[in-house]
């Protein structure tokens, strides 16, 4: 399990497992790829970064991250693999989310994007861009890094 701490100083466990963690995920982050590039979101106030949130009542972590892909960028995903699971230990709410990996079939152009700007395709080594300002907070802790890490050696790219 790797242990660092995030942005706002708060201790962060990730492991590259289902039911890592004694509370269930309530959020998915999607590692996505389309056409040989990686499909992010720009989200209207943090910047770059792959399309997440919560998991609504009744769906499935796969459910969660195939609604999650198609309302930020207008990507129809299909989830090829669930990477792991990661706990921020905030202490006012602590919180589990969920990492899958998924390959975008079809991109649809959208009136909306849910809070985001719409799509943002990018080429190449994605790892050694993370910290650019153009990237959102979520993306510059260890957790973004280590998952393509781990996709990478799951030759699911």
């Amino acid at each position: 399990m790797l242990k660092f701490f995030d942005v706002n100083q708060n201790e962060v466990h990730l492991a590259f497992k289902k039911n890592a963690f004694s509370i269930m995920p309530g959020h998915v982050l999607v590692i996505c790829r389309y056409k040989n590039q990686w499909l992010l979101t720009k989200h209207a106030e943090r910047g770059l970064e792959f399309p997440g949130g919560k998991v609504e009542k009744g769906e499935s972590m796969e459910e969660a991250a195939i609604r999650e892909v198609l309302e930020e960028t207008g990507g129809i995903a299909e989830v090829k693999d669930y990477l792991g699971e990661y706990k921020v230990f905030d202490p006012k709410n602590p919180f589990v989310k969920a990492i899958l990996f998924a390959e975008v079939i079809q991109l649809e152009k959208k009136d909306t994007y849910f809070e985001t700007n719409g799509p943002a395709l990018l080429d190449g080594d994605l790892i050694c861009r993370l910290h650019d300002d153009d990237f959102s907070f979520i993306m510059k802790d260890e957790v973004v890094a280590a998952a393509l890490h781990k996709a990478m050696e799951m030759n699911l790219y």
